[in-house]
This record gives structure tokens, sequence and C-alpha cells, in this order.
């Protein structure tokens, strides 16, 4: 009986490994990311949001850990930039980007404000505005590369359109080797028009996986942590039937090492 109540326990044990190895890409999330994501002085603004973005889950699918270099690509108003700077710490850094087209929104103007005052008292992020491939210039070469529900802009004509092409062999550049490439973002339907990245804030994720593999980097793992069945993908992703809980996928890619 007893051999029997201990294989079960096992048994139990290892669905839940499986269940978190789906949906996360990870066995637990850092102490670095538990005290980041529960950090009294975080904004209420970023509180806030926490339970439709589930940034601890997401940033241990990531891995992002102490001593990083992090380029968090169309930061908007910062929320994943103080999460990284938390976790990364003094021997880590943040590169946040804010692509110069992007400034014609009057939130992103005073979300990237918020980011510069923050910056102030957190020496190791630094603000850049570029065009938006000289915001992919670093210092140094990066552990991740982050862009979160932003991919899809990079195709509008406000913003160029961007070579895609030219974009994603440029992250490949900026990555150390094994390096990683996150790409968050709302999911359109199969065959949707190439101008649902502007009609509907969208993308097919098939779309992403065509594009950044043929840079030269390999999917890595796919977390299914945002992802939402009951979004018909009809919708702008700023439509009150919707907002806050799209259908989002989460790709992470690796750079290879040789």
């Amino acid at each position: 009986m007893k051999n029997t109540k201990a294989v079960a326990a096992v048994a139990a044990l290892l669905l839940v490994s499986v269940v978190l190895g789906e949906n996360m890409g990870v066995s637990s999330i850092s102490a670095a990311i538990s005290a980041a994501v529960s950090d009294a002085t975080r904004p209420k603004t970023d509180t806030a949001r926490d339970l439709d973005r589930k940034p601890a889950e997401t940033l241990a699918f990531a891995g992002i850990k102490p001593g990083d270099k992090v380029a968090d690509y169309a930061a908007g108003s910062g929320y994943f930039t103080r999460l990284f700077s938390a976790v990364v710490g003094a021997k880590g850094r943040v590169y946040a980007v804010v692509p110069g087209a992007l400034l014609m929104y009057p939130n992103i103007v005073k979300g990237i404000a918020e980011v510069q005052t923050f910056s102030m008292k957190h020496p190791n992020v630094s603000v850049t505005v570029a065009d938006a491939l000289e915001g992919i210039k670093y210092p140094e070469k990066l552990d991740l590369f982050w862009i979160s529900q932003n991919y899809h802009d990079l195709k509008d004509p406000f913003m160029g359109p961007v070579d895609m092409t030219a974009f994603n062999k440029a992250v490949f550049a900026a990555l150390k080797p094994g390096g990683i490439y996150v790409v968050l973002d709302h999911s359109a339907v199969a065959g949707a028009p190439a101008d649902v990245t502007d009609t509907l804030h969208r993308i097919e994720k098939t779309v992403v996986l065509r594009e950044v593999e043929a840079a030269g980097f390999k999917l890595d793992s796919e977390s299914t942590l945002l992802a939402n069945p009951a979004d018909p993908r009809m919708a702008g992703v700023f439509d009150k039937s919707i907002r806050g809980h799209t259908d989002q996928f989460v790709l992470k890619f690796r750079k290879p090492v040789r």
C-alpha cells in the first residue's frame, strides 16, 4: 500500500512538471524574478496589469537571470523594463529602446518619459530613441532580446514599414551565441490579410516563426501562458470586448552556439 501511494505521489509530481513545462518552459520561478514582481515599489499602473500579463511566469519562460544584458525593444511605458532591471541587478544591463516612429502616440511619449525618470535612479537602465534598425545596436552582446506586443507594428506603414529580414538579422547579430529572442504578440486568425497588423494589431504566429527562423534562429520553445481560445481573433486588440484578454503567443528563439 505504501509503495502504491508513493508511486501515485511521484506520478502526480511528474504530471505537474509536465504541465509546467508545457506552459512555462521551466520548472520553477527564480528568487530574483519573484522578488522583482513582488517589489512593493512597483507602480500601481504596473501591478494592475499583472493578472493579464503573468510577469513571473513569462519572465521565467524567457529565462532571464541576474547579470544578464537585455534589450526591451519598443519598451512602451516600461512595464517590463522595470522588472528586467530588478532581475538582472547591478551586474546586468537593460537597454530600453523606443523606435522614433512610435513617438507619434502621446501615451508612448508619456511612457518613455517615465522610463527615463526611472533610469535616473537605476543606473543599470539606459533609454534610447532611434530609428527602428538603429535601435538594435548595442555596446555589448546581449543575453536576451525582448519584444512584447510590438512585432506586428514593425510591419505597419507608420513604421516604414521595417525591413523584417534586416531587423531579425540585426537581432541575431546583437545576441551572444546561445542568446534568446522572445516575441510575444496578439494572435491573428490563420490566413489573415497582411494588413491585419495595422487594422487589428494582430499577427499570425506562423509569420513570426517563418521570419525569425529565416534569420538563423532556432525555435527553443513556445508558451501558452497568455493563450485565450475564447478569443475569436476578429476584433482589434483595443476593442472593449477583448482588450486585456486577447489570445497571445509567446515564442522563445535561440541563437545557435555554432
